[in-house]
């Protein structure tokens, strides 16, 4: 896995690149901004950015932006992006899209080795990570989802599995059954709750972000 790192704060840089390379992570560049950051891009075709939200000049969405348009220039590629707390509306406008091989973590997240590594790995391996910080924020409701009482408790199990980032094959495996039999709860999944072809957003994340919003207000 080859990756670049974007990140102004110099320790959290170095940090992170001394973490990864521990790791046997083949970290190819670190860069302070976002100019720096496509330049590198460019050069050393990453698999993975991890990206910081605010760098220079601005210190406002430089990071954001520069992740776009680097997988404008190099489609398929998987960014991490790092924040010292919710940007609500880059994580929103993450959330709607549903698009593939992106994560949203907040800094803090990285002290947590495991969960920061298994989001990284996650995200290169074409899945969502989101910080659960963030969903407490911006996904919670006054009212209740009720389409989610809709499933059976198999789809529920299913729909678990996909929030903590499986995909199909390994869903299959966890709960001991044939790739067919997921895919048909997948089908049902998304028919209970109303999630057309058509819909803009991907299916699989806007199902997860639901589950995770009906979890935590249980919790």
């Amino acid at each position: 896995m080859r990756i670049v790192i974007a990140e102004d704060d110099s320790l959290l840089r170095e940090g992170l690149a001394l973490l990864l390379k521990a790791e046997g992570l083949d970290v190819v560049s670190t860069v302070a901004n976002a100019v720096d950051f496509l330049t590198a891009v460019e050069e050393h075709r990453p698999d993975v950015a991890i990206v910081d939200v605010r760098m220079p000049p601005t210190h406002t969405d430089e990071g954001i932006v520069a992740a776009v348009e680097a997988r404008r220039r190099q489609p398929g590629l998987a960014v991490l992006v790092l924040s010292a707390y919710v940007e609500q509306a880059f994580a929103t406008d993450l959330f709607t899209t549903g698009s593939s091989r992106l994560g949203y973590l907040l800094k803090e997240r990285v002290g947590r080795v495991e969960e920061f590594l298994d989001a990284l790995r996650r995200v290169a391996a074409g899945g969502t990570a989101i910080d659960p910080e963030v969903v407490a924020q911006l996904m919670v409701r006054t009212r209740p989802d009720t389409r989610l009482e809709r499933l059976s408790a198999r789809e529920r199990d299913v729909l678990a599995l996909m929030a903590e980032g499986l995909g199909n094959g390994a869903i299959a495996e966890r709960l001991v059954v044939t790739d067919g039999a997921v895919h048909k709860h997948i089908r049902s999944i998304f028919a209970k709750l109303d999630l057309a072809p058509t819909d803009r957003a991907d299916r699989r994340v806007t199902a997860v972000l639901r589950y995770l919003k009906d979890v935590h207000r249980k919790g």
